[in-house]
Order: C-alpha cells, then sequence, then structure tokens
C-alpha cells in the first residue's frame, strides 16, 4: 500500500507540473497575442492622426512608414497620375479660396506686380505697389515717369534699380507695340522686358482666364518632395507636371501648391505632421512630424496670422483669412 500510494504520488506530482507549465505556456500566449493587439492599436491611431491632421497629446508621431507608405519606386505611370490629382483635389478643399497674392486692379498692374515680386515676398510687393498706381496709373505714365522717382518707390521691394528698368521698359513696349494694352497671347507677353514664362502665365490664368502652371520656388520644390517629376528646369517641370493633369486644372493646380509651400510644407522645416496630405507624400518625416509642434509651424491664415494680400478676394476674408497691413504700419 505505501509504495503504491507513493507512486501514485509521483504520478499526481508529474501530472500537476505539466497542468501549471500548460497554465503558465498559455498565459504567455495570451500576453503576447495582447501587446500585438495594442501595437496594431496603436499604429493604427497613428495613421489616423496624421491623415486627419488631428492634435492628439501622443509623445512621438508615428514613424514615416506606417503613415505614408512611400509610392514604389517603379511606381506606373497610371498610378503617378492618380496620386498627383487626389493630391490637387485634397489640397483643394484645404484651399478653396486659393488666389494669386498680389493685389492688383487690371492686367496692367498684376504684369508690373508680377516681375517686382521677384526675389521678395507678395506681401512685400503689395505694400509697394499702392504707392506706385498711384503716381502711375497707366503704361503711358509708368513709361514717362523719372526713373529716380520709380526707383526710391520700388526701394522696398529690393533690386530696385534692375526692377525699375524693368517696368518702365515693359511699359514703353506697352505702349509702342500693343497700344498700351496688355497682350493676352503667351508669345507676345515674354517678349516683354522682364517677362518670362512663369510671370506670363500667372498674367494668362489670372487676367485672362488662360490656363498656365506657374514654376515658382515653392511650386518647383513640392512637385520634387512628391515625385511628381525628376527634372530640375522650369520650363521642363511644366511639361512635366502639365501632361499629369488636364488643361483647365492648371491655374487652380498652381494656386493649390503655391499656398500649401507657403503655409505647411516650407523649405526648411515643413510642418508634417500637420499636413492633410501626408499618407501621400513620399517626404513625409522629412519636418516636423509631432502634430503639436508642427502646428506652430504654421504660416498665414493657417497659423491665425495676417496673410499676403492688402485687399483680398472676399471668400478668402469669409474663410478667416486676414488682410496685411501697409507698408510702414505698426
Amino acid at each position: 500500500m505505501g509504495e503504491q500510494g507513493s507512486g501514485d504520488g509521483k504520478k499526481t506530482g508529474k501530472a500537476a507540473k505539466k497542468v501549471i507549465s500548460a497554465k503558465g505556456a498559455d498565459s504567455a500566449g495570451k500576453a503576447a497575442s495582447a501587446k500585438k493587439t495594442t501595437s496594431a492599436k496603436k499604429a493604427t491611431v497613428a495613421k489616423k492622426v496624421v491623415a486627419t491632421g488631428e492634435a492628439v497629446a501622443v509623445k512621438k508621431a508615428a514613424p514615416a512608414k506606417k503613415v505614408a507608405a512611400k509610392p514604389p519606386r517603379d511606381e506606373s505611370r497610371t498610378a503617378l497620375v492618380r496620386r498627383a490629382r487626389r493630391i490637387n483635389r485634397e489640397l483643394a478643399e484645404v484651399y478653396p479660396y486659393a488666389h494669386p497674392e498680389l493685389d492688383f486692379e487690371s492686367p496692367f498692374q498684376l504684369l508690373v506686380a508680377t516681375v517686382l515680386s521677384a526675389q521678395t515676398t507678395d506681401l512685400r510687393v503689395n505694400q509697394t505697389t499702392p504707392a506706385l498706381f498711384a503716381k502711375y496709373p497707366s503704361p503711358e505714365d509708368l513709361a514717362a515717369a523719372n526713373p529716380e522717382e520709380v526707383e526710391e518707390i520700388l526701394r522696398p521691394c529690393g533690386f530696385f534699380r534692375a526692377k525699375t528698368k524693368s517696368v518702365m521698359g515693359l511699359s514703353r513696349a506697352l505702349v509702342d507695340d500693343f497700344g498700351g494694352e496688355v497682350p493676352g497671347r503667351l508669345e507676345d507677353l515674354v517678349k516683354l522686358p522682364g517677362v518670362g514664362r512663369k510671370t506670363a502665365f500667372v498674367v494668362l490664368g489670372n487676367a485672362f482666364g488662360r490656363p498656365g502652371i506657374t514654376v515658382d520656388t515653392h511650386f518647383q520644390r513640392l512637385v520634387q518632395r512628391w515625385q511628381w517629376t525628376e527634372e530640375t528646369d522650369p520650363d521642363k517641370i511644366e511639361a512635366a507636371v502639365g501632361a499629369l493633369f488636364p488643361k483647365s486644372d492648371w491655374t487652380d493646380l498652381s494656386h493649390h501648391v503655391v499656398w500649401h509651400g507657403r503655409r505647411i510644407c516650407h523649405a526648411r522645416k515643413p510642418a508634417c505632421g500637420a499636413c492633410p496630405i501626408a499618407p501621400l507624400c513620399p517626404a513625409y518625416g522629412e519636418g516636423e512630424t509631432d502634430p503639436d509642434k508642427a502646428k506652430k509651424l504654421l504660416k498665414y491664415e493657417k497659423g491665425g496670422f495676417p496673410g499676403q494680400r492688402l485687399k483680398p478676394p472676399q471668400a478668402y476674408l469669409d474663410a478667416g483669412g486676414k488682410p496685411a497691413p501697409p507698408l510702414g504700419a505698426a
């Protein structure tokens, strides 16, 4: 009896150990499964945060790979066109009031203002042109002006001597060759002093309603970040990007891209964590990804500050935009 009881005891002990071992393994499996589920939930939340731009209290933004999968190197032409057009649609919803950020009341004023905007901000031009157009309202007036007086007015814009020469020269050309009227054709506009394709398309698209792509520094930077083209020459960028969109979209596309470059996708420190197209951007992560920190980088109306124009369109004001202060204002 004693030996049999001892044997039964040993068997019972071994069985108990197996049960405890099985329970331990089961608990470990459940813990591992729970850990995986939690990680998956966190990744999903992180994706939603970046995609919606919502401010969520998180210590670190999700890594770029979890938020915006980079387009494959062998992205097909069809996939590229779809992604590019989706980006434009998204930006159209973010900036429904996008417009040229130069103040103007006529094709002549827009032409002169665009020439003056080289190497300076639209804001500085808008603060300077009221005095210029008050004194010289027409091409005839500006063509016959005293260069030194024009230089003094344009001094705040920088490169004022060269710009004086350009605006007076194009004014004389308008008087001599086009009866004092701004021509509505690309081939005529680019013959004017100081006027290239970029300036011509600004005038054609916004003063005459003729589609054109404006390749400025913002436009060039963003389309390269988005991998729409690898071209670096403005004319080639214009052709490459133009081929991705219907011609009717070109002018508004230019506004959307330029506005996004000025407000969110900055050159030195893009606000990736506040970007509405982060899931579509191959360059996500080059800038600040934390949503709260990114919001502090927003400019103009997106950051609650005045915009570029002294006299912006009513739609911009209705959307909460603020007009810029005149030159010399405190």
